[in-house]
């Protein structure tokens, strides 16, 4: 089961939590020792993310490949599609796009349940606000906004598939 849960204080993705821009955190546990990089590689490349990857090829002439993906969940590579690195520790990695408005965060933790070995899965994105130049006020603008309920959803979708690439 996945679930939303408030962004761990002590996470790469916190600095972003907060104020007027959004972050979210969703995780979920899955059985045995899963390492940090087995996860992020997963992540980008399940079929749905590729579709994410199609996407921005076409859209906006950033290719990307899995050995690609491979190298960046190994510490190899810091620039992946439309994203670069912009934090790294030993079970923990916050990307920015190449706008820099928006980061997605990958995060691990062993659990203790019992002495069966779980893994706890987190995936997490934030947007940052924009200063209106009139205005003085910040906001997430009109685009973010009308698809933040289909953000939530595909956030789901893309845990939940990266869960089933791990455990298959």
């Amino acid at each position: 089961m996945i679930e939303r849960r408030p962004v761990p204080a002590a996470s790469l993705l916190a600095r972003h939590a907060g104020a007027d821009g959004y972050a979210d955190c969703y995780c979920t546990e899955i059985d045995g020792s899963v390492s940090h990089a087995e996860f992020v590689e997963a992540f980008y490349t399940t079929p749905l993310f590729k579709v994410e990857r199609l996407i921005l090829r076409l859209a906006v002439s950033r290719p990307s490949t899995d050995a690609e993906a491979r190298q960046l969940a190994r510490g190899e590579r810091d620039q992946f599609a439309a994203w670069s690195v912009k934090a790294r520790d030993v079970n923990q990695l916050l990307l920015a796009d190449f706008s820099g408005r928006t980061c997605s965060w990958l995060m691990t933790e062993a659990v203790d349940s019992g002495g069966v070995a779980r893994t706890r899965l987190y995936f997490g994105s934030a947007v940052l606000p924009r200063r209106d130049r009139v205005t003085g006020r910040s906001s997430l603008g009109f685009a973010f906004s009308a698809l933040l309920g289909f953000h939530k959803l595909y956030s789901r979708a893309l845990l939940a598939a990266a869960c089933r690439r791990l455990v298959n």
